[in-house]
């Protein structure tokens, strides 16, 4: 697709533009000159990426995210399992791009997209950002297959918010258990189900076997967090379904010696603040974790384009959008097809593949016209840890699992990691972890949590 490199925004000359809601203010911070205005929506790997490789070029950037910093998702499972903190994987938006001058970010929530106007409309106050070329970024979300209420008992983990949730009720129902006096809530108290048997369930089962039988072993007095209760519940045949057979065997074999109670061809049919219902029997549970089925971001239905299932836009081979001028979209909010015609998959390494691609074929688009070439993934490889000195890599030709696998884990996961500071530190905590079992993130910090009564309250002891 070529673009007209002379195009410039003729709507953003400090007036009004009428769209659907009415007249809405341009908050472009940038003034308006003769450069073309690049929108990115969203600050994760795509955007952050795509961002980057327009810096120090001719175009003015904006990057609009409802949160000021970039996370880490891959990670996040240890920020709710206690092992790291947030601060830890995640960056200030600002601090990665400040370096570029050319390049603005507004804190705000997108609500929709006019692309005949050419403008993203945000939240509040009838805000708009009017572009040139607009980059959509948005990312994907869980599904909970038409029963959203379930999202408050099982959060899945998606923001800093929905880990340290995670993390207070995991930690709360240890605290809880060790002052109760049933020992049928005590139980229940001392059982955690994960839903979905992805790379974040496998992880994330993992962790809390780990939390529970090696950091907190000698923690408590009157109960053994050795015999916490952890379930991963899968409605497929195997877990890690994306994955060859042997690497989602070996995973199984690990979880299963860590304790993990693998559940498979069982599906969740009721979510409950106490419990679930897993194939017609009601499983009592303190901590619910949401892996299972993904959703895109709302972009594709604000432009009104053809989108599959899951809300993914279908884009060309160039990650232009079908029939909207100077619109592009990238990372899980899309369906993009590798050159063996099957969808990629919804991984960090695709979105910022796609996201340097797409910035660096723009430059050059707006600097001589040159048509944007179709985009080519180069698979690295596709990971997932179970646990300690446990993890599987797949290479495509080539598999690694155990101690190897688990060390190349640890050695991605901190290159990916957004600047030297974070690498080093994340570095020294895992030594630190895997020397001591120890882990420093320990904090239930929600009051409302704490304060929450119990379901069966103990009955007061005589002191």
């Amino acid at each position: 697709m070529t673009v007209n490199p002379s195009l410039t925004t003729g709507s953003s000359e400090g007036q009004d533009v009428t769209a659907g809601t009415g007249a809405r203010a341009d908050v472009t911070p940038a003034p308006v000159d003769d450069r073309p205005h690049v929108v990115i929506i969203g600050g994760g790997f795509g955007g952050i990426a795509a961002a980057a490789a327009l810096g120090g070029t001719r175009a003015r950037v904006t990057v609009v995210d409802r949160r000021n910093h970039h996370l880490f998702v891959p990670l996040l499972y240890q920020v709710a399992s206690a092992a790291l903190s947030p601060a830890d994987i995640a960056e200030p938006i600002r601090k990665i791009l400040s370096r570029h001058r050319n390049i603005d970010v507004v804190l705000g929530e997108v609500t929709g997209i006019d692309a005949a106007a050419r403008e993203v409309k945000l939240a509040g106050g009838g805000a708009a950002l009017r572009y040139d070329r607009l980059i959509i970024a948005t990312g994907s979300t869980y599904s909970y297959f038409g029963h959203d209420d379930w999202a408050t008992h099982a959060p899945g983990l998606k923001t800093v918010e929905d880990a340290r949730t995670l993390r207070a009720r995991l930690l709360l129902s240890f605290e809880q258990a060790e002052t109760c006096d049933d020992p049928v809530e005590q139980q229940r108290l001392l059982t955690v189900v994960i839903v979905g048997g992805g790379p974040t369930g496998v992880e994330m089962a993992g962790a809390v076997a780990e939390l529970a039988r090696y950091t907190l072993a000698r923690d408590f007095r009157r109960i053994d967090p050795a015999k916490t209760r952890i379930l991963l519940v899968e409605a497929g045949p195997r877990i890690l379904a994306s994955f060859p057979e042997d690497l989602s065997a070996y995973s199984h074999d690990a979880l299963k010696k860590k304790g993990v109670e693998i559940l498979l061809n069982k599906a969740v049919q009721e979510v409950r603040a106490d419990g679930v219902v897993v194939a017609g029997e009601f499983i009592p549970a303190s901590t619910i974790v949401w892996g299972a089925g993904v959703a895109a971001s709302p972009a594709g239905r604000w432009l009104g384009v053809e989108i599959d299932r899951a809300g993914r836009i279908k884009v060309n081979p160039d990650l232009s959008v079908p029939g909207l001028d100077g619109v592009y979209a990238l990372g899980d909010t899309t369906l993009t097809l590798g050159e063996d015609g099957k969808p990629l998959p919804g991984l960090a390494q695709v979105a910022k593949q796609q996201g340097d691609h797409l910035g660096k074929a723009l430059a050059r688009n707006l600097t001589d016209g040159a048509p944007l070439p179709p985009f080519r993934f180069h698979n690295r490889g596709n990971t997932a840890i179970v646990g300690r000195n446990a993890a599987v890599f797949d290479f495509g030709k080539r598999k690694l699992t155990g101690w190897m696998a688990w060390v190349l884990w640890a050695i991605i996961h901190v290159y990916l990691l957004v600047g030297f500071e974070k690498r080093l530190l994340v570095t020294i905590q895992w030594l630190w972890r895997y020397a001591t079992y120890q882990r420093g993130a320990r904090l239930i910090t929600d009051v409302e949590i704490i304060r929450r009564p119990r379901r069966n309250p103990a009955p007061v002891r005589d002191s």
